[in-house]
């Protein structure tokens, strides 16, 4: 995708200017646990990234889908986990500047796009992944409130997050036509946040959970009603799936960079490393498979910001790439021999970041039936 607009322009610099002022300097710290990523969201903030696609009346940038997942891209190059740490405090914000009450999006707004507060969105559970609309976690009615309860695990930002957008079950029994979405306050009575666990591959994307306990939503932080927030849920995770795998096209860049550029220096046999055919052909494997990765995320952007049916195409798209990172990024870094091990090469977190990547937003073999499904339709 090349920028089509000066906005989109602006929005791509900034980017690389944030990733090279204070993305690639914190990535090895972030993985040992020895720096905050709040202050690097702040900054992301600063440069316009928390605001990509909310509207220009409510304080953010406008732009397109197709945008963002650029921006994701040229992040997870640098660090997968604080990629995903940043779109996600970006959608949230821009979750509720289409979708809330206005006076509730006055309030929380300014804060999310300014970095003062962080997002996440919460539907996964203990016993509820990739089979959303087997959530346990119940709202009921209380008067003019709502009244939650339930368990969240494995959440992008939850570890910080301050706004959260919660889908529970208003019916048990009915399904996705009883699921609701709602705004939760983290500091509020009621949210009990887990304690934070190193057991994530990828630091930066500071995944965590946390429980509600009779926590009590106002009317207005009804964000969808049951029957449209199951909805609203299945467009958010095709998107989610699409920059998902443009953020594993962006890992892959970045190796083969690195790869091709030590193959230049470092010499074997009396000849530099590219120079030898079968170490190169590793190399041109890698970048015929990334460039089919980016046409399959290019087609799945497209359908998103024409607002056609993105399903199969965005599985499509993040079977494919995963699957390309997962292999090239090992590849590569074999090919640097006993170099690609070094900790200030991108390798080792970008492998452990891919197989993070297989298993976000949909595993690969949900995604495979849900691919397959399509088959059978004439």
């Amino acid at each position: 995708m090349s920028a089509s607009t000066p906005g989109e322009r602006h929005a791509i610099d900034a980017a690389h200017g944030f990733v090279a002022a204070h993305v690639k300097p914190n990535a090895q710290s972030w993985d040992r646990g020895l720096a905050d990523s709040g202050s690097v969201l702040r900054e992301a903030a600063r440069a316009g990234l928390l605001g990509l696609e909310v509207p220009v009346e409510q304080g953010g940038q406008g732009l397109s889908f197709g945008c963002k997942r650029r921006v994701a891209e040229i992040l997870a190059a640098a660090d997968f986990g604080l990629a995903m740490s940043v779109i996600n405090t970006h959608n949230v914000a821009n979750h509720l500047a289409r979708s809330a009450a206005p006076e509730l999006t006055r309030h929380v707004l300014p804060a999310l796009l300014s970095g003062e507060r962080t997002g996440c969105t919460a539907l996964t559970e203990p016993g509820a992944g990739s089979d959303f609309s087997a959530i346990t976690t119940l709202a009921r009615r209380a008067g003019d409130e709502w009244l939650i309860d339930g368990r969240k695990a494995w959440i992008v930002n939850a570890t910080h997050a301050d706004v959260v957008v919660v889908y529970a079950q208003t019916a048990p029994g009915s399904g996705a036509r009883g699921i609701a979405a709602f705004v939760v306050d983290g500091s509020r009575s009621g949210f009990v946040r887990d304690p934070r666990s190193d057991s994530t591959a990828a630091p930066g994307i500071d995944a965590g959970g946390f429980q509600l306990q009779a926590y009590r939503a106002r009317a207005d932080e009804l964000l969808h009603p049951p029957g449209e927030a199951f909805k609203a849920a299945l467009a958010s995770i095709n998107g989610a799936r699409t920059y998902v795998a443009a953020m594993c096209c962006g890992m892959v860049e970045e190796c083969l960079r690195v790869a091709s550029a030590y193959g230049a220096v470092r010499h074997s046999f009396g000849k530099p490393l590219h120079e030898h055919q079968g170490w190169r052909w590793s190399l041109a494997d890698a970048a015929i498979e990334l460039e089919a990765a980016r046409l399959l995320v290019d087609a799945a952007a497209s359908r998103i910001d024409s607002g056609s049916d993105a399903q199969a195409a965005a599985a499509r798209a993040k079977v494919f790439a995963t699957r390309m990172a997962g292999r090239h990024v090992a590849a590569l870094m074999h090919a640097m021999g006993a170099e690609g091990l070094r900790e200030h090469h991108p390798f080792l977190r970008h492998l452990a970041a891919a197989q993070v990547a297989t298993l976000v937003d949909g595993s690969t073999e949900m995604l495979l039936e849900r691919v397959a499904r399509g088959l059978r339709r004439p």
